[in-house]
């Protein structure tokens, strides 16, 4: 990974405490899914590409929906004629089939390096029900407007398909990365406020489960 990469930001990364290589720098600890897309796009060589990874990430982030290691899960499809319909359907499919029929998704416009256009991926809350607030009239501190954030997504960009060595001419793709704790999270009927819950060993909370 260049010195220069993106997925490389002082806010977001960890960097190991060892020696530093003179071309790619500090090693870090892995900080997202998406080095899985290319690896498949060599090893299919010939679309159409349907894939998920799923790995361990870490990242400086901790508050009410981030962890600083967390498991994420990254899909990927390439073929003829995909375009934003097809992902907004397989985000709006998932959405119904894991979170419940009430639930409801939105693309937002966003920036991500690798994808374009690119959207960040909202559901409506499950604890306030996309009302911001809670049936005691106080504002849901999950989500804060009656929406979680799911993850990302967006078309390939070009690049990243040349990069795998898919012709730019023929085919087009999307991809999308979300955390599996914080999927969980926003499960209808689980009631978790606080990500960080999952891994804070207290027992009153893990006898739920």
């Amino acid at each position: 990974m260049p010195k220069s990469h993106p997925a490389r930001d002082d806010w977001e990364t960890f960097f190991v405490d060892s020696p530093e290589s003179k071309k790619w720098g500090k090693l870090v600890l892995t900080p997202h899914t998406s080095n899985g897309q290319v690896r498949e796009m060599e090893r299919v060589k010939n679309p159409p590409i349907r894939m998920v990874n799923i790995g361990k990430c870490y990242r400086r982030q901790s508050d009410v929906s981030h962890t600083v290691m967390f498991h994420q899960f990254e899909g990927l499809v390439v073929d003829e004629g995909i375009n934003i319909t097809h992902l907004k359907g397989t985000i709006d499919y998932f959405v119904k089939q894991f979170f419940g029929p009430n639930r409801k998704s939105r693309l937002r416009p966003y920036h991500f390096q690798f994808t374009e256009p690119s959207f960040e991926v909202d559901v409506t809350c499950d604890i306030c029900l996309g009302k911001a607030r809670l049936p005691d009239g106080q504002g849901c501190k999950l989500c804060k407007e009656g929406w979680l954030e799911l993850g990302g997504a967006g078309m390939v960009h070009p690049n990243v398909l040349k990069a795998g060595k898919i012709d730019t001419d023929k085919y087009t793709g999307f991809a999308f990365g979300w955390g599996v704790e914080r999927t969980y999270m926003m499960k209808s009927g689980v009631k978790i406020d606080d990500l960080r819950l999952l891994y804070s060993n207290d027992i009153r909370f893990l006898n739920q489960f």
